[in-house]
């Protein structure tokens, strides 16, 4: 089958989030050869959410696979390509889908390299439409980050911006280590600039590091908030309302899950003295109680109120109807801002 390549888009255009992965999965293919993705309907179907759309297209049906249904099995797959020096990028459905593929990547795909003392690297990236706030049915509203980030050997990483998306799964697919790319899917449809030109992607040999740096988007004086993937914007909407209320209130984006960058955190919270944690994941156990337990190490002395976390209840994801109640909401946040500013 003869595949013929555009030429890539450059300059800086406004995308959806979706549409800044596909451009980013599009550049990644169409600069090395060993990249191949595979997933269930990824092809003709573009996906579910058409992140994937017109890709199997321009590069053809042995570099943009579509998978039967069966996620251990296209874990496996991706698992022995890597090994034979391919670069394969899985597409999980939907979040609630992984767990069929969990032994895979949990057993195998997160302890090759150091099983193998190194000789074996393993560049697997598993994206994942993950999180809440889409009316969808059970299983696909999930936030399974914490039960990855409790095993080593796996990178877990998710943009919050359409820039980020671009720039992170052309890292995460640099890395020699496997990615558990988690796109937070109820953000799929919000617009930002994106550089196309790759200007702003460190793909040299080290520059998926980055990948795991923190940033602050907004500073602030009185209190950091901390978040990740889809509790980003609602951690800046938080911020802004609390600026009208006389709050200065800083918002970090930590980007990455595992590792974290808690450099950059302590670097804040020494100055803003207040930490609130969200995320939609489940607070028991969640990455917030780590994110505190770290922080309250490094910061003990320049703590002036506990650190607190907003998150989802200790209860399977609820019906669509009442998800608004379980998700950090503007209000939960603002509510975690004013308790933590009131001590």
């Amino acid at each position: 089958m003869t595949v013929t390549t555009a030429p890539a888009p450059t300059g800086t255009e406004r995308l959806p989030l979706a549409k800044a992965i596909n451009a980013g999965l599009r550049r990644a293919l169409a600069t090395d050869d060993r990249v191949m993705l595979m997933g269930e309907d990824i092809g003709r179907l573009g996906g579910v959410f058409r992140v994937t759309d017109g890709l199997q297209a321009e590069f053809g049906t042995q570099r943009v696979v579509d998978s039967p249904l069966a996620e251990s099995g296209i874990l496996g797959t991706a698992i022995g390509l890597a090994m034979a020096g391919y670069r394969p990028v899985v597409e999980i459905q939907f979040d609630g889908f992984v767990f069929p593929a969990f032994d895979q990547i949990t057993t195998q795909l997160a302890k090759l390299r150091y099983r193998s003392k190194g000789l074996l690297e393993v560049p697997v990236v598993i994206r994942i439409p993950y999180g809440g706030n889409i009316g969808a049915i059970e299983h696909h509203s999930e936030s399974p980050e914490a039960l990855f980030a409790h095993t080593a050997g796996l990178r877990i990483v998710t943009p919050a911006t359409s820039a980020d998306a671009y720039a992170m799964i052309q890292q995460s697919i640099a890395s020699p280590d496997p990615v558990i790319f988690l796109e937070p899917k109820s953000r799929y449809w919000d617009k930002g600039e994106v550089d196309l030109s790759g200007s702003g992607v460190d793909l040299g040999p080290d520059g998926w590091r980055s990948l795991h740096h923190a940033r602050i988007v907004r500073p602030g004086a009185d209190l950091t908030i901390a978040a990740y993937g889809p509790t980003v914007a609602t951690a800046l909407a938080a911020a802004q309302v609390a600026q009208q209320e006389g709050h200065d209130v800083e918002v970090v984006d930590l980007r990455s899950i595992s590792p974290i960058d808690v450099d950059t955190l302590v670097e804040s919270v020494e100055r803003t003295t207040r930490l609130v944690v969200a995320h939609e994941a489940p607070m028991f156990f969640g990455p917030g109680a780590e994110i505190a337990a770290a922080v309250t190490e490094r910061c003990f002395h320049h703590l002036e109120a506990p650190v607190l976390r907003v998150g989802g209840f200790h209860t399977p994801y609820p019906a669509a109807a009442v998800e608004t109640e379980y998700l950090p909401s503007l209000d939960r946040i603002l509510d975690a801002v004013d308790r933590a500013l009131a001590y």
